[in-house]
């Protein structure tokens, strides 16, 4: 009789952790961003949020935690239970190019759990209209005509579009200087009133700008161009092949995440992708990827020694 208990007990010890992962999400799952709202990585969260929550019955909120270069709403994630209802949708800043840019930060890559890269955003190099520069070549001599005179804006010191401004400095031999925002919407506000004279943004935060002709794009940074601008040159085709980069945005939990959680969260954004996501980005401009939970991993481990190589070429130095 008192094997029997002791057995009882022991199932029921195993049950319950059981039941709960497959009873997930039971109660409302938050997907933190380390941005203001209006920036793509906000679109991307907001959009997989509404996905996911008509799948799973629940509520998805997303939530704004900015400020150091995406690191805080980081940090939060990392220091969440792992229970799968805090959900950190990442950037190339906090979840790559952090670990190159400041002298410390408050967690490691191995406090995650990858379990999706949902979209790649390569950026344009934005300039105000009243910029007399119609190309990357033409900003550039410019930028030599005038040494100090021009500023560029990031989304925060760290980000990629600083390390991009940056390498280009070091690269093209110019001096401008360089603004910190805590996001692309603070900065695109600066863009436009032309206290900034150009950046380095993502397709969705220019297209409106772009159709308005209130911003003016001289190029793409990447090899290729892009459907949704396939008018922008590319850096290459302007002759500085070396100034390529963009963010993406990645889904990622607390580290030691149950696997049937882990399970059920990438599939469900595996069928999202498939049934609606993949249109839904692009109307934007975010070019949808989709990749797996084994295939972000290895994406972000290259990714953080890309930025790093990005970072000692642009003479950017741990703060």
């Amino acid at each position: 009789m008192q094997r029997r208990q002791m057995l009882a007990g022991l199932a029921a010890a195993t049950v319950g952790p059981a039941r709960a992962q497959t009873d997930f999400p039971s109660r409302p799952v938050r997907l933190v961003v380390g941005y203001p709202a209006g920036g793509s990585t906000d679109v991307v969260a907001r959009l997989l949020a509404e996905r996911l929550g008509r799948v799973w019955g629940q509520p998805v909120i997303v939530e704004n935690r900015p400020g150091a270069s995406g690191t805080i709403g980081a940090d939060l994630v990392a220091k969440s239970p792992p229970d799968g209802h805090t959900l950190l949708v990442g950037a190339s800043a906090e979840m790559a190019i952090a670990r190159a840019t400041l002298r410390s930060i408050p967690y490691a890559a191995e406090d995650f759990t990858p379990l999706a890269l949902l979209t790649e955003q390569p950026f344009l190099v934005l300039v105000h209209p009243g910029l007399p520069a119609a190309s990357l070549g033409e900003l550039v001599a410019l930028a030599k005509a005038r040494p100090g005179r021009l500023n560029y804006g990031s989304f925060g010191n760290g980000t990629a579009p600083h390390l991009l401004g940056e390498l280009l400095k070091a690269e093209a031999g110019i001096e401008v200087t360089h603004i910190p925002y805590r996001g692309s919407a603070p900065l695109t506000t600066d863009l436009l009133a032309g206290q900034v004279q150009f950046s380095f943004d993502t397709i969705p935060a220019g297209l409106p700008h772009l159709a308005s002709g209130k911003l003016r794009a001289l190029a793409l940074c990447r090899a290729t161009r892009a459907p949704a601008v396939p008018e922008v040159p590319t850096t290459a085709e302007a002759g500085m092949p070396w100034l390529t980069g963009g963010t993406w945005a990645s889904l990622a939990a607390p580290a030691r995440l149950p696997e049937p959680i882990a399970a059920r969260i990438e599939s469900a954004v595996q069928a999202a992708m498939r049934e609606a996501l993949t249109d839904a980005f692009r109307e934007r401009g975010l070019e949808p990827i989709g990749a797996d939970a084994a295939a972000t991993r290895a994406f972000l481990a290259a990714e953080q020694t890309r930025w790093a190589g990005i970072a000692r070429r642009g003479n950017i130095q741990p703060e």
